[in-house]
């Protein structure tokens, strides 16, 4: 069983508001293809806002974004589902559900008035736990895990989805370093193995620029640059975007560009 062809995604001048509140302003992405896109930028800056909106999950302002060509407000909620997964920052489960249910839940898309349960669907779940190590915890309340283990368990759902896109929202909140490394590593095999587009949002510089093909600096609702993270992360860049001078240097693990922040204190 294979992840369906991954569909094209594109923000063509967007804005976005909460009420009067804009925060993302006539912006413009295209979301490179079979690619891992990360989206970083300072606190307030509308990254989570951009992932919502090109999740449907915020209408747009004005603007457009569009899934496969067309507009995605336009597109059956169903048909979306199938082409595209969210992982949202924050998400909240049922009481008492269990992991193994949760999961399950991901393949909702998949069902119809005359389709159940099948097979596939049984490979998709037990893929996406095995995956994310979550296996053992499939019988358990999700109410009773730790917080890494949780974001664990809604990684595996949305895994479970099968989608050709997937955007998720800080996927590596909770996590110790270790358990943040594994589940970058598991998005990047995913995309490797099975060509899904990620999409990301991260606040790690280090890790986003390490796992990203394509990075996006956002600052002010704007894209401030974008594309490759070694001719993206300058130490101007860093500076103007995050108010925080730096050194930016290879990274000696991977030559991608590592950013060592300059304090007042510790300077040899």
């Amino acid at each position: 069983m294979t992840v369906p062809a991954p569909s094209t995604l594109q923000a063509r001048d967007l804005s976005l508001a909460y009420g009067e509140r804009r925060v993302v302003e006539d912006l413009s992405l295209h979301v490179p293809t079979g690619k891992v896109t990360i989206i970083v930028g300072p606190n307030a800056c509308g990254k989570s806002t951009l992932l919502r909106g090109l999740a449907r999950l915020l209408p747009a302002s004005s603007g457009a974004v569009l899934l496969d060509g067309a507009s995605i407000h336009s597109t059956p909620s169903r048909e979306v589902a199938r082409r595209l997964g969210i992982l949202p920052q924050g998400p909240v489960a049922p009481d008492g559900i269990t992991v193994s249910d949760l999961v399950s839940r991901g393949r909702h898309p998949h069902q119809g008035y005359f389709r159940r349960w099948s097979g596939d669907d049984e490979a998709a779940v037990a893929a996406a736990l095995t995956a994310t190590d979550t296996l053992d915890l499939a019988p358990r309340a999700v109410d009773e895990l730790s917080g890494g283990q949780r974001q664990r368990v809604w990684i595996a759902m949305a895994l479970a989805q099968r989608t050709g896109i997937l955007l998720l929202d800080e996927p590596t909140t909770y996590l110790d370093v270790s358990h943040q490394v594994e589940v970058l590593d598991l998005l990047t095999d995913l995309n490797q193995t099975e060509g899904t587009t990620v999409v990301m949002v991260l606040h790690e510089l280090n890790l986003a620029c390490r796992y990203a093909d394509h990075l996006v600096v956002m600052s002010g609702g704007a894209v401030a640059a974008a594309g490759e993270p070694g001719d993206v992360l300058t130490e101007q860049v860093v500076e103007d975007v995050f108010a925080m001078p730096c050194r930016v240097i290879p990274d000696p693990v991977s030559n991608t560009p590592l950013i060592v922040p300059i304090g007042r204190h510790r300077i040899g």
